[in-house]
């Protein structure tokens, strides 16, 4: 604040010429400067939870930390990932018969969640590893399968997250600045909203579409890419961002973009005509298309920050439909987990909160990199979709700055004035403020076989960043 002389008025005998407040934790604060016509600005701040004290000053007085964050964060900004090819899962993750990848944390099938159960069923019957529903049930209680999180092998899947050998993967590869990183990740191909394997459907219809998936729009994809050549899928992001997306559950615009690119490709593929216009049709008129791409950027980028020491920066967030886990730079591939929450959300036809499962999916990698929940202002359609008002969505952008250690160069929001979005969720930020990551998110039914219920907002549980603090205090040297 500014103040004038003389010294006889205002604020403690002080003239008060230009006065901004902020204020932390409750609104009352606000509240009442607003009704004397004071400037204030609300902070959504409380304060650390009981017996984290130690924790919090062991990493933040980490000598390593402020040059760790910065090389990890460094790391993560350099990636440029492109689409590169789009190949079967058994080629390019080496998946056997009988291997299935899923969302989240690493998840036994007796713990697993009914999405989740949902869509392994559907992956055996896909597989021809069970001729009924019953049977493949039955197999996979009996743990004659092998089950591993799609994060151990450098993928991300959408809810479910279920991936089987035959399923066809988008293939994103880091060409950043400094030439090829050779680092890659991988997502399956969207099925589009509905009753589909990811929301853990797995009636006749959803097997017809992935069959389809494997037979005709995989094959077609692949030929278009590898005729167009990479794909610059940071420049689709940065472009989508600025007309409206947020590249979590709006990827309007980042479609859109995508088939510009490779409508021509795709119209020239070796392919039968009638192929190639079922192409067209399910990429175009599926919104969420982009989606998965979105999410193997993600992923590569994050992968990229990885295993730095003394870091304290999030390198993965994801959900299995039972567990929330997140990973951090500084403390390798060790996950920390807790109970996922149910998302607070908007819900179609006669479903409700007694319907919906904890919240599942490994698309919060979005959020790890700055967009989707974190970039909410930059499409303030998406409350249309979510819940709640405009302004939440500006808030919820703007909140994310407090939790994080930089603004993304490339991803900007228009209605910020071209600030780039929020990036590089940092684990004793998190703690200190206890501000928690913002995620917008579907809703899957908790019933195996149902599929999408709605979509809304979720906070990650706490507990996640907190034992995670903890565990970087342990690593940080003596003295």
């Amino acid at each position: 604040m500014t103040l004038s002389e003389p010294p006889d008025q205002g604020l403690g005998g002080l003239l008060v010429k230009d006065l901004t407040v902020v204020a932390a934790g409750t609104p009352l604060l606000a509240e009442a400067l607003a009704e004397q016509a004071v400037p204030a600005e609300s902070v959504d701040w409380r304060p650390p939870p009981p017996g984290t004290e130690g924790a919090l000053a062991a990493v933040i007085g980490d000598p390593r930390r402020a040059d760790a964050n910065a090389a990890a964060l460094k790391r993560l900004l350099a990636v440029h990932p492109h689409l590169v090819d789009v190949r079967p899962a058994r080629e390019v993750l080496d998946l056997e018969p009988g291997t299935f990848l899923h969302a989240g944390p690493p998840i036994t099938w007796e713990r697993a969640s009914g999405p989740l159960r949902g869509a392994l069923i559907g992956a055996m019957l896909l597989e021809e590893l069970a001729r009924t529903p019953d049977e493949a049930e039955k197999t996979l209680a009996d743990g004659q399968v092998v089950l591993d999180s799609c994060h151990h092998r450098q993928t991300v899947g959408p809810m479910a997250g279920v991936v089987s050998p035959s399923m066809w993967m988008l293939v994103v590869e880091d060409r950043g600045a400094g030439g090829r990183s050779g680092r890659r990740a991988y997502c399956s191909l969207n099925e589009g909203l509905g009753k589909v394997l990811r929301y853990g459907a797995y009636g006749p219809e959803v097997i017809r579409r992935l069959r389809w998936m494997s037979a005709v729009l995989g094959p077609v994809l692949r030929a278009a890419v590898r005729a167009h050549g990479p794909v610059d899928l940071k420049a689709i992001m940065a472009h989508a961002l600025q007309m409206g997306d947020e590249l979590h559950n709006r990827n309007r615009a980042a479609t859109t973009l995508l088939c510009r690119e490779l409508a021509a490709d795709i119209a020239e593929c070796d392919a039968p005509q009638d192929d190639i216009a079922d192409v067209l049709r399910f990429v175009a008129g599926n919104d969420h298309f982009f989606l998965n791409l979105a999410m193997a950027a993600g992923k590569a980028s994050a992968d990229a920050a990885r295993d730095v020491p003394g870091s304290s920066l999030v390198v993965a967030m994801a959900r299995n439909g039972t567990d929330f886990g997140i990973q951090v730079s500084g403390t390798g591939d060790r996950w920390f987990t807790a109970p996922a929450a149910v998302p607070d959300g908007l819900y179609l036809g006669s479903y409700g909160p007694g319907d919906a499962n904890p919240d599942i999916g490994d698309s919060t990698i979005t959020e790890t990199i700055g967009v989707g929940g974190f970039a909410m202002a930059a499409a303030p359609a998406i409350v249309r979709f979510v819940g709640g008002e405009v302004p939440d969505a500006l808030a919820a952008t703007r909140g994310m700055y407090e939790i994080t250690l930089a603004e993304h160069p490339a991803f900007q929001v228009p209605i910020l004035s071209f600030r780039g979005t929020p990036v590089g969720i940092d684990v004793a930020r998190v703690v200190r403020t206890g501000i928690l990551p913002f995620v917008n998110t579907g809703i899957a039914g908790r019933v195996p076989g149902v599929g999408q219920v709605g979509a809304g907002l979720v906070a990650p549980p706490a507990e996640v960043f907190t034992a995670a603090l903890e565990a970087l205090a342990g690593l940080v040297p003596g003295p």
